[in-house]
């Protein structure tokens, strides 16, 4: 995604500045923008959105991990419950938002929450930063969903106005 965002190609059809990049996710893409973000410090910023942290997930018993999984295949191919349990097992070590910190530790960041659960995940790694002196990160909560089903003009004016400020 970024080698294309930075080909100058690419950004010239697409009308982007590449030195100006900003990653976000949701969920399982909080995830990846953490973990991307924590190897790329040339990007502008980085935001969360009820971000999951696979890696601690992948210190579930592999059972439980499985079943959980059984509900996430829906448009993947070739993989079943136990063998991305399994994935996540072996990677959970590397792809932990904890081992992320040290890369985020400069990273301007905006970290929102919701009421499913998952701040539990994300409030941890906000501190983390916080203590190894990133005074950038930013954080919002809203009651609503794990989708902001309810809450999407406030996420999105969240979002724009944290981009704003980069």
């Amino acid at each position: 995604m970024q080698a294309f965002a930075r080909d100058t190609t690419n950004a010239r059809l697409l009308g982007i500045d590449p030195r100006r990049i900003v990653i976000a996710g949701h969920s399982l893409g909080g995830w990846v923008t953490a973990l991307t973000a924590a190897r790329h410090p040339e990007l502008l910023g980085a935001v969360l959105i009820s971000a999951a942290d696979l890696g601690l997930m992948g210190t579930m018993q592999r059972d439980s991990l499985a079943a959980m999984m059984a509900g996430d295949m829906e448009s993947l191919a070739g993989v079943t419950a136990q063998s991305m349990a399994e994935d996540l097992i072996g990677g959970a070590s590397r792809w932990r938002f904890d081992t992320a910190a040290a890369g985020l530790a400069r990273m301007p960041m905006l970290v929102l929450t919701s009421d499913d659960g998952l701040a539990a995940l994300t409030d941890p790694l906000v501190r983390r930063l916080r203590a190894l002196g990133n005074t950038r990160v930013t954080t919002g909560h809203q009651p609503t969903d794990h989708s902001w089903s309810d809450k999407r003009i406030a996420l999105q004016a969240s979002v724009l106005a944290w981009l704003a400020r980069r």
